[in-house]
């Protein structure tokens, strides 16, 4: 394994709960999150969120998108594919979704910060390939790539021990700095994770006490560098970050190295 950390996978979801792809660069925006990554979302008529949290439906839907990212194309095992741009036929996808979850569904974009889960952290979310493996080897018959389809990072590190992302933050007053590339980062929490990955990401189906499991491994593998303190539950893994205002507009790629920085107060 390198001694020297940098990135392996740089994956974004264009539209909140579907599926997502890979990249070998991707900007970062002045919000702080990466460019077309969530985006899009899916609200139901009280503006809550339609996803895989509250619809289990979602998982069901099979999403892929052309080169540009313009045009989405939406299939299931019992139905055919059927493709959308989203510029141009937002309202046809609204009435294909409506029909699919027999729910009105209104589709909003932000092309600023988009959709994240951590309002108080909208930067990219981040997570080690050793962590990924560390986690699969707890779950008979799950693949590496399917904890990483559970948990839906944006950022995976490679050349670095399981949970090595556990350093990058540190307590609730401070933020850890550090730098992928050119890109400058804060890391802000452990990411907190909802029923999603429990489910099976291609069927929906739960997998039983997976996390029941999940939380007594964590609390056993915790690495010494990991702030206890920010802890409240073990159901925690990865990392939320945020970028400086000033400093965004660059690009990552793959292969960039990262360095730590420092630790700084929050204002």
């Amino acid at each position: 394994m390198s001694s020297t950390p940098y990135l392996a996978a740089i994956s974004v979801y264009p539209v909140k709960s579907l599926d997502g792809i890979s990249l070998t660069q991707a900007r970062v925006l002045p919000g702080g999150a990466l460019q077309r990554n969530r985006t899009f979302a899916l609200f139901d008529p009280q503006g809550q969120y339609v996803n895989g949290k509250r619809n289990p439906k979602v998982h069901q839907l099979r999403s892929r998108f052309d080169p540009d990212l313009t045009t989405l194309s939406l299939h299931t095992e019992a139905i055919a594919p059927v493709s959308f741009n989203l510029d141009t036929e937002r309202a046809a996808l609204e009435t294909w979704l409506s029909q699919f979850f027999n729910l009105p569904i209104k589709i909003e974009r932000n092309p600023v910060v988009g959709f994240p889960d951590d309002l108080n952290a909208p930067g990219p979310t981040l997570i080690s390939t050793a962590t990924l493996e560390t986690v699969a080897a707890w779950f008979e018959g799950v693949s590496v790539d399917q904890i990483r389809r559970k948990l839906r990072m944006n950022l995976e590190i490679s050349g670095v021990p399981p949970f090595w992302e556990d350093q990058l933050f540190a307590s609730s007053d401070q933020k850890v700095q550090f730098q992928i590339g050119t890109v400058q980062f804060e890391g802000i929490n452990p990411c907190q994770h909802c029923i999603v990955p429990t489910r099976d990401p291609q069927t929906g189906k739960s997998t039983i006490n997976f996390q029941k499991h999940f939380i007594q491994q964590r609390r056993a593998t915790l690495p010494d560098w990991a702030n206890r303190d920010r802890f409240n539950h073990f159901y925690r893994l990865g990392l939320n970050t945020s970028v400086p205002a000033s400093l965004t507009q660059k690009v990552l790629q793959l292969g960039d190295a990262i360095k730590m920085i420092g630790v700084s107060r929050n204002c």
